[in-house]
């Protein structure tokens, strides 16, 4: 056999030693990844892992974002949970594995999905099995997996129920704890996290922790409104109250902001004889008392079908009334003098009564709707901000009078609440003021549309409300917070970012959990 010698020039020898040192660095990362898999397969758990169905765990409820996991744990126990976090804790900081804890998908932004990491399906977690306990001060341990609406159909055969509630019912337990948990009972209740007696926690770790109020109270208070950064939360001890068997469901309507802002103020202040406060804004509609979160029945139909809004902007004050049938007549009573006390516009008084689980769980009814009709799973480009009191008449001026003024995408919420009732050690951030509203836009943009209802508009106008917060320096704080920078996010913490940082290096120093937030993307160091 006869060989030929063939010589490169410099310039390709060089070229040749760039492919092939690009090559091997090629080559070293994909075997990187490619052990991941295996090291997890090798782990002493009762649940398992799933690398190849794990499509679904790069899906939520926004419908914007998509980050594909490299594996899908489905836990059994909360030793799973613990064993794979210290697993990649021990990993060291040079691995880029990082951890999501999945509920219910609700997240808008890709919260709980982790790019080429490890989501955990919370909802597979079989242990701690739900159990009630009641007498003087009734509680219930759960499963940081646990949907809120099981824990209502169960504590309501022992007659109770939790004090505060998210408007939607189908949200895991971890879920909400991680942001807070707001509807109208936390004017009085505080929000879902103002009702928490304990929690167990799996740390950035992987250990397994109990905290309270009086044990391991600095991981207790980050964990609570902390967006997943500091454990994930895989059981809580809920407080729980009576339950009424059925609620007077109110809704009256103002035209002028003034007097449904100060009503609304009026009745969070004192004993105010109703048990839930809300109120939306609508714009441009006719349909006035019924939309996609709720099934709003009315008393009077033909009343109601008959009010017409003729194109002007509205402002509904809903309200409910808890009660059980032996005390109808002092219930009625009561709501007619609290009325009374109102501004509305005097025609437009609608009362249903449904029984306490229904108005409870209002939401899921129109969801069935809507899935049925192919809109449930659409782009939800929501923003939920927190606005101080004596911002909220500017604020409401500029946005309801030059921003939406002709069209929104889907129902808007305004209704104030007690900061008294936000315990200010948790990772929560609020406006400092005594009083302040919650505006969520809760949009739904239709799928490839170019118009007014597109992604692409409702997006604008989310950014116009947020340039006009930025700019009149109106105070803000969003709720649900997403961010790309961790300027904006120290921004958004403002006072409580070294305490944030610090509370991270503590419990989180690798940034292995919560990766979708985008707040730490490498180790954390403080000092």
């Amino acid at each position: 056999m006869k060989y030929t010698l063939v010589s490169f020039p410099a310039q390709n020898n060089m070229l040749f030693f760039i492919i092939l040192f690009l090559s091997c660095v090629t080559i070293k990362i994909n075997l990187c990844f490619s052990t991941i898999p295996s090291s997890l397969k090798t782990l002493p758990i009762h649940g398992h892992f799933n690398f190849h169905q794990v499509e679904h765990a790069a899906k939520d409820f926004g419908n914007r974002y998509s980050f594909l996991p490299l594996a899908v744990l489905h836990p059994k126990s909360v030793a799973d949970i613990a064993t794979t976090v210290k697993h990649i804790w021990q990993m060291g900081g040079g691995s880029d594995l990082r951890v999501a804890a999945r509920g219910h998908g609700h997240s808008l932004q890709g919260q709980a999905q982790a790019h080429r990491g490890v989501v955990i399906n919370m909802e597979s977690l079989q242990l701690p099995k739900m159990q009630l306990h009641t007498g003087n001060f009734p509680y219930v341990d759960v499963s940081g997996g646990e949907l809120w609406i099981n824990i209502l159909l169960q504590s309501l055969k022992h007659g109770l129920a939790p004090k505060s509630w998210t408007d939607y019912l189908h949200l895991t337990v971890g879920g909400t704890l991680s942001n807070a948990g707001i509807s109208g009972q936390a004017f009085r209740h505080g929000p879902q996290i103002s009702n928490v007696y304990e929690l167990e926690v799996v740390t950035g770790k992987g250990e397994v922790v109990n905290c309270s109020e009086k044990q391991n109270s600095d991981l207790f208070y980050s964990v609570l409104g902390g967006l997943g950064q500091f454990g994930i939360i895989t059981r809580a001890r809920i407080s729980l109250e009576p339950a009424p068997k059925m609620v007077k469901w109110i809704r009256v309507l103002y035209t002028d902001f003034t007097r449904f802002a100060r009503d609304q103020e009026k009745l969070i202040s004192g004993e105010s004889a109703f048990d839930y406060i809300e109120g939306f804004v609508i714009i441009n509609r006719t349909g006035l008392l019924n939309n996609w979160r709720s099934s709003f029945s009315p008393q009077d139909p033909v009343q109601a079908s008959q009010f017409k809004s003729d194109g002007r902007t509205l402002f509904c004050l809903e309200l409910a009334k808890y009660f059980n049938p032996e005390e109808m007549t002092l219930v009625n009573q009561e709501i007619k003098s609290s009325l009374s006390q109102l501004n509305h516009i005097p025609s437009t008084l609608f009362i249903s009564e449904v029984a306490y689980i229904e108005f409870l769980d209002r939401v899921h009814i129109s969801e069935i709707k809507l899935r049925s009709r192919g809109l449930w799973e659409v782009p939800h480009p929501w923003l939920n901000l927190l606005i101080p009191r004596s911002k909220i008449h500017s604020f409401a001026q500029q946005v309801f009078g030059n921003i939406l003024t002709n069209t929104s995408s889907g129902p808007i919420l305004i209704y104030p609440l007690n900061k008294s009732k936000w315990d200010n050690r948790t990772s929560v951030v609020t406006p400092e003021e005594d009083v302040f509203y919650l505006v969520a836009f809760l949009s739904s943009a239709v799928p490839c549309s170019t118009g007014s209802d597109g992604l692409e508009q409702v997006l604008i106008r989310n950014q116009r409300i947020l340039d006009l917060c930025e700019i009149a320096g109106l105070g803000v704080k969003q709720y649900l917070p997403h961010y790309s920078t961790q300027g904006e996010w120290k921004s958004h913490f403002g006072s409580h970012w070294e305490a944030f940082i610090q509370r991270k290096s503590t419990y989180d120093p690798l940034a292995i959990l919560a990766p979708g937030q985008r707040i730490f993307q490498k180790p954390v160091a403080y000092s």
